[in-house]
């Protein structure tokens, strides 16, 4: 009997690497859809790659010509135009289409925690995450009018060894080991799930091929929901340097920056936690093994190991200049 198939639109991101590897692990014959430049997440070995920018209609038909797959999973989709490209492309091809959308989605700030599937999709803060509602919406109505076999995923702040968590990513690290003053929002104690991408990827293989997920949405995440000053320390512990905190409302550094604000806004300034009893009903046993303070050390390794990997972000390296100053400033 012959494996089941997946082809993952991605396959070479922070959590669709780590999903690619587990379901290769699973039996699964993997194919990945991609434009072949990733740097820091190479194909893997096993897996059958597909050239193509999935932006360009023509070229992904060339590409997958009209082969047919178990499972269609979509990790690089944004906007409802984009997903209903890919419905165009292989609704009538698979019998599974999952959409990856987002936990920024659910209702921001949360009326209460921890927050479940059936909390209301609402964020009137950030872009991004309304794109992502309305491509849920285009999903719900495609699935109740024409039966279309669609599975919603929500992941949360899912990380690897390449993404400190952080605006600017390594810029903070670097920050904290010149013994500079790093910006935290707010106060510092708002609750955060951060969950390692190899915990979210033997949860969401598990959901792929089930026909009791069909025409539902799971959240997958960590149970592990650190203050963002535990967040900040860990990664300071890791690099070796004690970290010199400066907090920060998050309306001050949207005023600084838009963009920045809007992610915190939208998202990381509220506390998150999650009830993960709906994606453990369909895989029964999982639960994130990862630590943040261990992956915290797998993020200083790996920069470490390259001078080239430990780049500082001019811009936002000069943002977190300005608030440090401001707060001076505002304290004297």
């Amino acid at each position: 009997m012959s494996a089941q198939s997946v082809l993952f639109i991605g396959g070479t991101g922070v959590i669709s690497s780590a999903c690619t590897r587990e379901a290769l692990a699973q039996g699964w014959a993997v194919t990945a859809l991609n434009r072949g430049t990733s740097t820091t997440h190479p194909p893997v070995e096993g897996v059958e790659v597909l050239h193509a920018d999935v932006r360009d209609a023509e070229a992904v038909r060339a590409a997958v010509g009209d082969r047919e797959f178990d499972v269609v999973a979509d990790f690089l989709s944004f906007t409802p135009d984009q997903v209903q490209q890919q419905l165009d492309q292989f609704a009538s091809r698979t019998g599974q289409y999952v959409f990856i959308s987002s936990a920024s989605a659910y209702q921001t700030p949360p009326n209460r925690l921890p927050v479940t599937e059936s909390t209301p999709l609402r964020n009137p803060f950030w872009a991004y995450s309304r794109n992502k509602i309305a491509c849920e919406d285009l999903l719900v109505r495609a699935y109740r009018d024409a039966a279309l076999p669609t599975t919603v995923v929500r992941p949360s702040h899912t990380y690897d060894h390449t993404l400190p968590p952080f605006e600017g990513r390594w810029t903070v690290v670097e920050r904290m080991r010149r013994g500079q003053e790093v910006v935290v929002h707010g106060d510092g104690t708002s609750l955060w799930t951060i969950t390692h991408h190899t915990d979210f990827a033997r949860a969401f293989v598990g959901l792929l091929g089930r026909r009791d997920a069909l025409g539902e949405a799971f959240h997958i995440t960590s149970d592990e929901a650190p203050t963002w000053n535990r967040i900040y320390t860990d990664l300071a512990e890791a690099a070796g340097v004690e970290p010199r905190l400066v907090h920060v409302p998050s309306e001050a550094i949207a005023a600084v920056d838009a963009d920045f604000g809007s992610s915190l806004l939208g998202d990381k300034a509220h506390s998150m936690v999650f009830d993960n009893s709906k994606i453990r009903s369909r895989v029964p046993g999982w639960t994130a093994t990862v630590p943040f303070a261990q992956g915290a050390r797998e993020i200083v390794a790996w920069h470490d190991a390259d001078p080239a990997r430990r780049q500082v972000d001019e811009r936002v390296d000069a943002i977190y200049d300005r608030l440090v100053e401001a707060h001076r400033t505002a304290r004297r």
